[in-house]
């Protein structure tokens, strides 16, 4: 059997599943979902139908994008690939982000198994593969849906304390699941988060995003720093596996300054822009749209959105580098070249 496996480029490891194939799930994700929503917004901004458009379509096909790029990822045959954008889809229609990539890995490690082992190959391989993918995430679509609702009733117990307390847990949580696989947007949407609740969600994910940016920069250069800062902190996932500790600095810088939006300089936003952080900017654009335009607003935005998150998630991350807590290259976000 390990033979076989061995031909067959089944891997069955930690590193294979968890660090490659979540590594490219995020490529996959910022190559649609966050590439798309960057498009939308700059055709919102400017006026632009033809980028809304595309930003649009771009961004519904996240689920394919996701499901091709963990094939690729994982060495897949050709067929397997290109079924891949179908296992991928069902699973992000059922299950979203998770459920994509579920569905992605296990239908792609059966479409591997099954590739080029009969003389009908190509109507076996994307048969099997499309069927074992849509069967995944058929089985799992509830399982995840259940979890998205419990998380999301912490977060709905979060807003009910009180403003301190309130502000660091709906920071800590919403940030988490911006930068896990699974979509803190559709939390907000969910939960209708808005008011000073939003407000401390946008802060949370937020520093996830700029706080990870930053404290990778020595890693990941400029690329990066935009790659993180305006696209998805989901890009560090595969590392976070391997390291734990590099998610504290972006958590703290969170935790800490979402307070200060719920009492002392009030934020406001709306579902739209509670769960996306600096993605595309939307969560700023959004929190303009709630509580206007004004040199006040713009102030508070630059502070604890961006400039507050920088500062803390860099001097955390080099006072943990000193410690060796964190060392050189456990931030480096691969790119999927081969």
């Amino acid at each position: 059997m390990k033979e076989f496996l061995k031909r067959k480029g089944v891997h069955v490891s930690v590193k294979a599943y968890l660090i490659d194939a979540l590594g490219y799930m995020a490529l996959g994700l910022f190559s649609s979902l966050i590439i798309g929503l960057i498009m939308k917004t700059i055709g919102q901004q400017l006026h632009l139908p033809f980028f809304i458009d595309m930003g649009t379509l771009a961004m519904g096909l996240m689920g394919p994008a996701i499901g091709v790029a963990i094939a690729y990822g994982l060495g897949a045959p050709p067929l397997v690939i290109f079924a891949g954008a179908i296992t991928g889809a069902a699973g992000a229609e059922l299950g979203g982000p998770a459920g994509s990539y579920a569905a992605a890995l296990i239908s792609c490690e059966i479409g591997k198994l099954i590739s080029k082992e009969t003389k009908i190959d190509i109507i076996i391989t994307p048969f099997i593969t499309i069927l074992a993918g849509y069967s995944v995430a058929w089985l799992i679509g509830p399982f995840i849906a259940d979890f998205m609702t419990m998380f999301g009733s912490w977060i709905s117990w979060a807003t009910l304390q009180r403003p301190i307390i309130m502000g660091m847990l709906v920071a800590l949580l919403m940030g988490l699941a911006l930068t896990a696989p699974i979509s803190s947007a559709a939390i907000a949407f969910m939960l209708g988060l808005s008011g000073i609740a939003a407000g401390a969600a946008t802060i949370g994910c937020s520093a996830q995003m700029i706080g990870f940016a930053v404290s990778s920069y020595r890693e990941n250069k400029m690329g990066g720093l935009l790659a993180q800062g305006l696209g998805t902190s989901m890009l560090q996932v595969p590392n976070i596996v391997r390291h734990p500790l590099i998610l504290v600095p972006p958590t703290v810088a969170g935790v800490i300054l979402a307070p200060f939006g719920t009492t002392l300089f009030p934020m406001e936003n709306n579902p739209a822009g509670a769960g996306m952080g600096t993605s595309g900017l939307v969560g700023q654009i959004m929190t303009f749209t709630t509580m206007g335009f004004s040199m006040e607003v713009l102030i508070k935005v630059l502070l604890l959105h961006i400039i507050g998150p920088a500062v803390i998630s860099l001097i955390l991350s080099e006072y943990m580098r000193k410690r060796g807590w964190i060392k050189f290259g456990q931030m480096k976000i691969e790119t999927g070249g081969k």
